[in-house]
């Protein structure tokens, strides 16, 4: 089965944001992404979202949610400097029915490095673009292959 792993959307410059980095919601880029996301993943196979606590992070899949009647649920293993097992478990809980995972860049650089070490071949340049996708294909518990989707928009 299939779980779509997510970076979030655009959002706002981090420097020019005087509150918590935690509340930095997406730009008018980022929104637009997002909306575009719905019609990435549409013929996608899952009953799961969840996101990291961020709010851009939710706000990037809050738009696929509503499109799908399904619930994101906000996860702390998501959360931006909390390295790769966390998400990669939440991959391996949400593996049977297919998830939609939305985190963080430094997460999705810490799982890809990992994956490479565990022998899946991530192509020549394993990117995480805000916005962008990795497909991460599971059998059981393992990873076997993941696939890169450029950002919608």
């Amino acid at each position: 089965m299939t779980v779509w792993l997510v970076r979030h959307a655009k959002a706002g410059s981090r420097r020019a944001s005087s509150s918590d980095d935690a509340r930095r919601p997406l730009s008018k880029p980022g929104r637009l992404q997002a909306a575009g996301l719905v019609d990435l993943l549409e013929a996608a196979s899952f009953d799961h979202i969840s996101s990291s606590p961020f709010e851009r992070c939710r706000e990037t899949v809050d738009p696929l949610g509503t499109s799908t009647s399904i619930k994101v649920s906000l996860d702390d293993r998501l959360a931006e400097g909390t390295g790769p097992y966390g998400a990669l478990s939440l991959a391996r809980e949400t593996a049977a029915n297919g998830g939609v995972l939305c985190t963080h860049g430094d997460v999705i650089a810490d799982l890809l490095s990992h994956l490479e070490r565990s022998g899946i071949d991530l192509g020549d340049d394993p990117r995480c673009e805000k916005g962008s996708v990795w497909a991460l294909e599971l059998d059981g518990e393992r990873v076997t292959s993941a696939r890169y989707l450029p950002p919608p928009v």
